[in-house]
């Protein structure tokens, strides 16, 4: 018997022996070995998942984890969809090159510090344990007293919150009325051979309003929602023509302990036709996924920081994997890590940010991924168009390695191989 044999012998007869330990005795049962491997990069607090493609494994969405020959235990989470997948953290440190065996165990036990859904009359709000993540806005939501009543609309994330509490989001600005924390909305386009600006309100050609939830999902792993947004086409009539179906998915990750000082969040927009006539989204420098943030921040407390090295003062226009805002707010340093998936449109995505002398000197901070920043983006009817962005929200600071390696998690997350067990 060579050496990799007696190797895989030996693991199998350990692997027997973890479970008999430490499964006897309680009504637990381990029904699958779960191999993880880190690849080239190095992985921490990373989300990871497996399809299960055995129909008697989605029997029960009740599942913990252990890392073989530990008895540490991690909560499981399923999503179901075309494909059930099952979600859940490396709560540690998996180094390049490295592999991890688990074993996945059947559990009916209380699940605790969930990320939680939470809907009322007007708003759905995520948090993980007792602290806030971000609020969505279903219901529209008016301009300050005095000021038009076009600049009224919904389907808007704000506030967004740090992990020490601080608003990073800000709505409804004098300056830009139109601004809606962190929105999606397109700003140059043109169906059926008239122009409609979703973004700017003021021109009564366009606006986005929430529809209807597809899903609101609380759990151990993550939280969240689905939502329909309608780009509804707008005419001096009082008429209204829906041009774009948009579908928003927002999930919260419970990365880390609660003593720790970050948030990580995906938005992922799905975009198809709502008829027959195509929508083409023009050129123009700004448009899609945006973010205003609070008025704290100006040219004298903030920075940029971009996947290329380069600051706030050259950043506008260039293209980036990941973008880095941040700066000093009431709680001390915090900010916000954007990071685009490899998959999006005209990627590395080009990026509209304000420059440091914006708004008369003052240097408020926008930051725009724009796909259309460099070209025209014809959607045709039939098909789907995907965006998918991840966010890390933090206190303190992070550094350019620390986001890179956020990056490649989200891009290219670890290789994850699932085995039945037999249980009899």
């Amino acid at each position: 018997m060579n050496f990799q044999h007696k190797y895989y012998l030996l693991r199998l007869v350990l692997l027997f022996l973890f479970l008999k330990l430490s499964l006897s005795g309680n009504a637990q049962l381990a029904i699958a070995e779960v191999v993880v491997s880190a690849g080239s990069h190095l992985r921490i607090n990373c989300p990871v998942s497996v399809v299960l493609t055995d129909t008697s494994l989605v029997k029960t969405d009740q599942f913990i984890i252990k890392k073989f020959n530990s008895s540490k235990e991690s909560y499981c989470q399923l999503e179901s969809g075309a494909f059930t997948r099952l979600w859940w953290i490396i709560e540690d440190t998996l180094r390049p090159g490295e592999e991890r065996t688990y074993v996945l165990i059947a559990n009916s036990s209380e699940k605790k510090r969930v990320v939680a859904t939470e809907k009322n009359n007007s708003t759905v709000k995520i948090r993980i344990g007792d602290s806030y993540v971000l609020q969505y806005n279903y219901i529209a939501v008016s301009p300050p007293q005095g000021i038009d009543s076009v600049y009224t609309r919904s389907g808007f994330i704000h506030p967004l919150w740090t992990p020490s509490g601080d608003v990073l989001t800000r709505i409804q600005p004098p300056d830009h009325y139109h601004h809606y924390g962190i929105w999606n909305p397109w700003t140059k386009t043109r169906f059926e051979d008239q122009e409609v600006d979703f973004w700017n309100l003021n021109k009564t050609q366009g606006t986005v309003r929430h529809k209807n939830f597809g899903s609101l999902t609380t759990g151990s792993v993550y939280g969240g929602f689905t939502a329909q947004l309608d780009h509804l086409v707008l005419s001096s009539a009082g008429c209204e023509k829906t041009a774009l179906n948009e579908e928003w998915d927002v999930r919260v990750w419970n990365t880390g302990n609660s003593d720790e000082k970050i948030y990580l969040w995906d938005f992922t927009s799905t975009l198809n036709c709502a008829s027959s006539s195509p929508l083409i989204l023009e050129k123009y420098r700004y448009g899609g996924f945006g973010f205003r943030a609070n008025e704290i921040w100006t040219n004298k407390n903030s920075y940029v920081l971009t996947s290329e090295g380069i600051s706030r003062k050259n950043a506008d226009g260039t293209r980036g994997k990941w973008c880095n805002v941040y700066g000093e707010i009431n709680n001390g340093l915090s900010g916000i890590l954007f990071m685009s998936h490899s998959e999006n449109r005209d990627f590395p995505e080009p990026m509209r940010i304000w420059p440091e002398n914006a708004n008369g000197g003052r240097g408020d901070v926008f930051f725009n991924f724009c796909p259309v920043k460099q070209k025209d983006w014809h959607l045709e009817p039939g098909n789907k168009y995907i965006l998918k962005y991840r966010m890390l929200v933090y206190d303190g600071e992070i550094s350019p390695e620390t986001a890179e390696r956020l990056w490649q998690d989200f891009v290219y997350p670890p290789e994850v191989k699932i085995k039945l067990l037999k249980t009899k």
